[in-house]
């Protein structure tokens, strides 16, 4: 059963986040900003301008008490101990943001919009030192660790690109529709009415593992090597689209949540973390051990999707609600994953231990 955190908002929480020490942020329509400490207690409130929802929230990871805030097309910098007035405030982006993310080295945010747009601002200097595009809504913008100055991103045209802030183009793209494309599977008709719309990207503490959820409920897994990357493994996650995705800090445990109302635990390690020491010779053993009739245009994609059936959640929590977002906290020593939906409580849920 769940714990409900309750008396932090009045509206629908949209996003959560949390701090090296454990506080709890999350942002909720009109304006609704609220922290928590560890027991679930609200620990401090404010109406943020305008009243436009609160997209996302993330905390510095260098200074556990600066929190970046989106909402509506705004950008807002709070001191998490005197939650008043915010620090500062950035407008740089011409629609609705969806994500923001900030680099490991605290010196530069990035903020995806409706637009498309992702404006990466240097947090030194206060202005905007790149402008990255999407032809449709970027949804999902993530720096990646150990590499602050490159970040992947993903949206609603089905493109995942991988980028370096030193190049305004993408040093790599996948579309999602073209991996489906090439696997002439029965199901090719029905994910032209179920497209994979990327919604969520997270990637894993090592910083070449990333996952992305789409709306076709599937969740695919990617490894970058160099400058590009390439697909690791592919699974169906959930029923309905997967709107949100989170690595954990154990390596390469996966928490996704889904519009189908399920949060689910996946463990990628035996499929991923083997082949960690050196990809390029994993790839070419698995090249090589393929059978031929794989080698082709999508050498890897067939062997990739004949491994749905033996990737199973290690954990399922049949949640009820659509999730708006997920997150992970260790409260009182051990972990929860703390769900945000449709209602105005944020939704606590034991973990098992990796």
């Amino acid at each position: 059963m769940a714990v409900k955190w309750t008396g932090g908002h009045s509206s629908s929480i949209l996003c959560l986040n949390v701090n090296t020490e454990g506080l709890v942020a999350s942002g909720a329509e009109r304006g609704e900003l609220t922290l928590w400490d560890g027991g679930g207690a609200p620990a401090g409130q404010l109406q943020l301008p305008k009243a436009d929802d609160v997209t996302s929230v993330v905390f510095s990871p260098r200074c556990p008490t600066r929190l970046y805030t989106s909402h509506g097309e705004s950008i807002s910098l709070l001191d998490v101990r005197s939650l008043k007035e915010p620090v500062e405030h950035f407008h740089v982006n011409e629609e609705e943001i969806n994500c923001l993310s900030v680099n490991e080295t605290d010196n530069f945010l990035a903020a995806a919009d409706d637009s498309g747009a992702i404006k990466v601002m240097d947090l030194e200097n206060k202005k905007v030192s790149r402008s990255l595009r999407h032809s449709n809504i970027c949804s999902s913008v993530v720096f990646r660790p150990q590499r602050p100055q490159s970040l992947v991103s993903c949206g609603l045209d089905m493109q995942v690109m991988l980028w370096n802030l030193q190049k305004a183009r993408p040093l790599w793209t996948t579309n999602l529709q073209e991996y489906e494309k090439q696997e002439d599977s029965p199901q090719s008709a029905g994910r032209f009415f179920n497209p994979p719309l990327a919604h969520s990207l997270s990637v894993a503490s090592c910083g070449n593992i990333f996952g992305c959820g789409a709306q076709d409920g599937k969740v695919r897994i990617f490894r970058v090597t160099g400058v590009k990357f390439e697909r690791e493994l592919e699974f169906q996650g959930h029923s309905l689209g997967v709107s949100q995705i989170l690595f954990m800090p154990e390596a390469y445990w996966l928490l996704t949540g889904g519009n189908d109302g399920k949060v689910l635990l996946w463990d990628v390690s035996s499929d991923v973390g083997k082949q960690q020491k050196s990809p390029a010779k994993s790839l070419q053993r698995r090249k090589a051990q393929a059978p031929a009739s794989t080698r082709k245009d999508g050498k890897l994609n067939k062997v990739a999707s004949n491994e749905h059936a033996r990737v199973l959640p290690k954990l399922t929590i049949e949640h009820g609600e659509k999730v708006n977002w997920i997150s992970c906290a260790e409260i009182k020593g051990s972990k929860r994953v703390l769900v945000a939906d449709q209602s105005s409580s944020v939704s606590v849920y034991p973990l098992l231990e990796p």
